[in-house]
């Protein structure tokens, strides 16, 4: 039966910054994750004042004084949203240059999207932010082509079948229409893996442009491209009540 002080070994590696919890899933799985120097397992238990964790060669000290980090980046287009890339290509994590603790990618934005991306060493947080049941609308500028109609918008806001699921109703907006262009507003309160763009493609339309503008109380504003700063604690707070947290 395990002990009071026991939790589970994905929650530790998140709660360390190691990665977020899926992620630390697949560290595990891949056979990177040794516990006093065996193989973890999907489901394992650990004691953090007593067992000893490693990734790859790296050794996972519990820090209990360790500072939380929150951060806002820009993201431009052409980044991986990953802590590291196999393929060799250019990964957020490149544009962060001065922040002492390790930090990570909270939810994704593909590598041709940009704008709005939290990044942290916060597990709890990354969590509360990712877990499905989360009610906070994430907004979108989407650049279209080649136009749209009243069907098209309608379909769009009632929902799409994507991979075999219909997506949840969301308010779509005309901000700005041109021959062959339309720029629209998307309001989500979902995340699903490319999922706008998979709406439009089912509409016939080629997303040109896609930049997340908000996420939750937080505003991208005029933060530069390719450029970060670190949230406020009222702004951590005013994030995670608006994704439903009671903290």
């Amino acid at each position: 039966m395990a002990g009071n002080n026991e939790v589970r070994l994905q929650k530790f590696l998140a709660d360390m910054g190691v990665a977020s919890r899926r992620k630390s899933e697949e560290l595990i799985r891949q056979g990177k994750v040794k516990v006093n120097g065996h193989p973890a397992q999907i489901g394992d238990k650990i004691n953090p004042k007593k067992d000893l964790v490693t990734v790859g060669k790296k050794k996972i000290v519990n820090v209990k004084n360790r500072r939380m980090v929150y951060i806002m980046l820009n993201k431009p287009r052409g980044y991986v949203t990953t802590v590291s890339d196999e393929l060799g290509r250019k990964t957020v994590m490149d544009l962060i240059t001065d922040i002492d603790e390790r930090v990570y990618p909270v939810g994704r934005l593909d590598k041709d999207s940009e704008g709005l991306l939290l990044l942290t060493n916060d597990g709890s947080f990354t969590n509360c932010m990712t877990h499905p049941s989360h009610n906070y609308a994430k907004v979108y500028r989407v650049t279209v082509r080649p136009s749209v109609n009243d069907a098209i918008l309608n379909d769009l806001r009632n929902g799409i079948e994507i991979d075999g699921r219909k997506t949840a109703p969301c308010e779509v907006t005309v901000l700005e229409e041109q021959e062959n262009r339309v720029v629209l507003e998307f309001v989500l309160h979902e995340g699903r893996n490319r999922q706008i763009r998979k709406m439009c493609e089912s509409q016939g339309l080629e997303v040109a442009r896609l930049k997340r503008l908000s996420v939750g109380s937080l505003k991208l504003g005029m933060l530069p491209q390719g450029k970060y700063r670190e949230l406020s604690e009222i702004e951590v707070k005013k994030l995670l009540r608006s994704a439903g947290s009671k903290q």
